[in-house]
């Protein structure tokens, strides 16, 4: 006969999943989120997911396992968006169906007011520390609100029972800003689908290049903060240390810089914002992944160029710090030496063999990196956030 706690422990939640985006929008933090919600679904869980609404929501209604809510646009980047604070919503609806335990995502008027509800309800709240705006303010030209910023993320996140943070140098780095009760949870990345098998000559051929020639691809999102006019730099580096070797510079990905960079590199081809199956082939069909970002909290994109069997070049933090072996799974950069992330962009194109070697071991490193152990450690989290419910019950009516 099982225990008492066994029984605890299979217990199915009632989960409330509050983010500003979501899946089908293309971002590492909407491709995090959705691995997590169908993670928790498919272990038996409710997830109620709570977001704005979207392109093609007009004909949905929400339901059970949905709120949508209004959205405002995103001040300097575009296709993303507030979610407009919701208490009184909240307030009734979880009055009536009262979850057992929230993630709050994103840290805007729709989770702030997410937050607020919950505490005046007394229900568990766990937050994820998923992007770094207080970095991202100086890129956008407000650099006097850096400050403020961060005093708000840390007010918010220290009035949750546990944060979760992607990188173990994102984690420090918080702590030392003062935000407490941080816990570590990876990402996770589907090897079956981001696979050396997916690369397709007619692709390459499509760029103009052969099997024996070079394609320097990057995957992100095009904005201030991707750092990326060393993208071009180190291009240029690799242009002028192998002149006798053709190359091509691979862009994937959208965003407010993309007019700017196709000014700035004529000889580049854009691909635009890929996805699924088209995505996995673009990553297989290159050779050297160049990653020149400094505000990442993780980097999603890091682990799906292994996971396709790359030559990864990227400064030493966030997921690169976690998962590259430097010289064996790819190379990175002290952050912020673009002199010696160039160096290692080139010595990644030396000896063929040497190249060779390392996608190998970064396909194999990366395939041991699946979504189920990440997945079940989430969940230990929100159960953990659950036995404390009552403590932060206490601490909502002193507030």
């Amino acid at each position: 006969m099982a225990s008492a706690d066994t029984e605890v422990m299979t217990t199915a939640l009632h989960i409330s999943l509050i983010t500003e985006t979501f899946p089908p929008e293309i971002n590492g933090v909407a491709n995090t989120l959705g691995r997590l919600c169908d993670g928790l679904r498919a272990r038996g869980h409710h997830v109620e997911l709570v977001r704005p609404r979207q392109d093609g929501d007009l004909a949905i209604s929400g339901g059970a396992e949905l709120l949508l809510c209004r959205g405002w646009p995103l001040p300097g980047y575009p296709g993303l968006q507030w979610g407009q604070s919701s208490m009184h919503t909240f307030l009734r609806r979880w009055q009536q169906q009262r979850p057992d335990v929230l993630y709050i995502a994103t840290e805007g008027p729709l989770g702030l007011s997410a937050l607020r509800a919950a505490r005046r309800l007394g229900i568990a709240v766990v937050s994820g520390f998923h992007t770094n705006f207080q970095q991202y303010s100086n890129l956008y030209g407000l650099g006097l609100l850096t400050r403020l910023l961060t005093h708000y993320l840390r007010g918010f996140h220290n009035r949750s029972q546990l944060t979760l943070v992607p990188s173990a140098s994102q984690q420090l780095e918080l702590e030392r800003r003062h935000f407490e009760r941080l816990a570590l949870l990876s990402r996770g990345v589907d090897s079956q689908l981001f696979n050396p098998a997916k690369r397709l000559p007619a692709l390459r051929e499509s760029w103009g290049l052969g099997s024996e020639d070079t394609a320097v691809i990057h995957v992100g999102r095009l904005a201030p903060e991707k750092n990326l006019g060393l993208l071009k730099r180190c291009f240029q580096h690799l242009q002028s240390t192998y002149p006798q070797r053709r190359m091509k510079l691979i862009v994937v990905g959208d965003g407010p810089q993309r007019a700017a960079l196709e000014q700035s590199l004529p000889d580049a081809i854009f691909c635009g914002a890929q996805r699924g199956e088209a995505l996995a082939c673009h990553y297989a069909s290159g050779d050297v992944f160049v990653f020149p970002s400094l505000t990442e909290t993780f980097g999603n994109v890091v682990l799906e160029a292994l996971a396709s069997g790359l030559g990864v070049v990227a400064y030493d933090q966030a997921a690169a710090a976690q998962h590259i072996r430097h010289g064996y799974t790819g190379v990175s950069a002290m952050p912020g030496d673009e002199q010696a992330f160039c160096e290692a962009a080139g010595w990644l194109l030396e000896e063929a063999e040497t190249l060779r070697c390392i996608r190998l071991n970064a396909r194999q490193h990366a395939s041991r990196q699946g979504w189920g152990t990440i997945i079940e450690q989430f969940e230990g989290h929100l159960r953990g956030a659950c036995t404390g419910e009552q403590v932060l019950a206490d601490a909502a009516t002193s507030s």
